[in-house]
């Protein structure tokens, strides 16, 4: 009878042992489930470090006869209406970061964003930065006022000849960049209700912002050099409007053809300078001048 007893015992403790477990078990998370979702760190829509704004075109005054001076710009724009083009080629410039440590420049074709009020611009271009003393290279897209994006399948590096252009189709933009160099290229298309199309622009540019929002120093770049005769991409710049269809800049005609100077919205000291336009009005070079 004792050893029955006993066996009964160990039988009950047994099933009270697996009872427990299964609980147990209960409580855990199941094993096919999947932790969330987290942000991919290296994403395209982050761009490195922090985000760039490229703008439109900060006023500092206008030369008559000379063109305009600009705070963050530096280059050409012609302006017209119901653009619907403009194309652009460079090479990506070399940048002296152990001169000038934690500094920026971007180089870009685009459309909008050069007149007063036009507060949109649809661009693509290259970023030549300098993360303190190491420099950095890279393809970005934006519609202005949205955040610029990263284009990491298209990777460049100094002396990359590139071909850019933006396209309007009558409801939608089309971005478009490739590395002549390397033959990558990336493509994307979004509709922006409020451009207004009446300028087309090839620029390099201090980008934005500062801690206090304003533009950040310009990286000391080597020659930025724009346009057919400086890479050999036909038909570059050109752009289309309402009434020059794929022309060159000099088309545009003297009134509508502003040439930019950047410089230093609190000093006034000269940033950057393009040269006058080539003799067939297709291409120009940008150079440094200061932070």
């Amino acid at each position: 009878m004792k050893t029955a007893t006993k066996d009964r015992s160990n039988h009950r403790s047994a099933i009270a042992s697996v009872i427990a477990l299964t609980a147990l078990l209960a409580a855990l998370p199941s094993a096919s489930a999947q932790a969330p979702d987290t942000p991919n760190s290296t994403s395209t829509s982050t761009l490195p470090t922090f985000v760039r704004e490229h703008g439109p075109m900060r006023l500092h005054r206008v030369i008559p006869g000379v063109g305009v001076e600009s705070n963050n710009w530096s280059g050409y724009a012609v302006t017209g209406t119901g653009f619907t083009s403009a194309k652009g080629s460079w090479h990506v410039p070399e940048v002296q970061c152990n001169k000038t440590p934690n500094t920026y420049s971007s180089f870009w074709v685009g459309l909008d964003g050069f007149q007063n009020g036009n507060d949109t611009v649809e661009q693509n271009g290259t970023a030549s930065d300098c993360s303190g003393t190491t420099p950095q290279y890279y393809a970005w897209y934006e519609y202005y006022p949205a955040n610029a994006v990263v284009i990491d399948d298209v990777p460049v590096t100094a002396g990359d000849i590139i071909s850019a252009e933006v396209t309007y189709n009558g409801s939608e933009f089309t971005l478009t960049i490739t590395n002549e160099t390397t033959g990558k290229t990336h493509s994307h298309t979004k509709a922006l209700p409020g451009a207004q199309r009446t300028s087309a622009e090839w620029i390099a540019e201090a980008p934005c912002c500062t801690s206090t929002g304003g533009y950040l120093p310009l990286a000391n770049f080597d020659l930025a050099n724009f346009g057919f005769d400086k890479t050999g991409i036909s038909d570059t710049n050109y752009a289309t409007d309402s009434s020059e269809v794929n022309k060159p800049i000099v088309d545009f005609g003297s009134s509508d053809v502003n040439q930019i100077t950047m410089v230093n919205e609190s000093s006034g000291a000269t940033e950057a300078v393009p040269t006058s336009l080539t003799t067939d009005g297709t291409s120009f070079t940008v150079s440094w001048k200061s932070e």
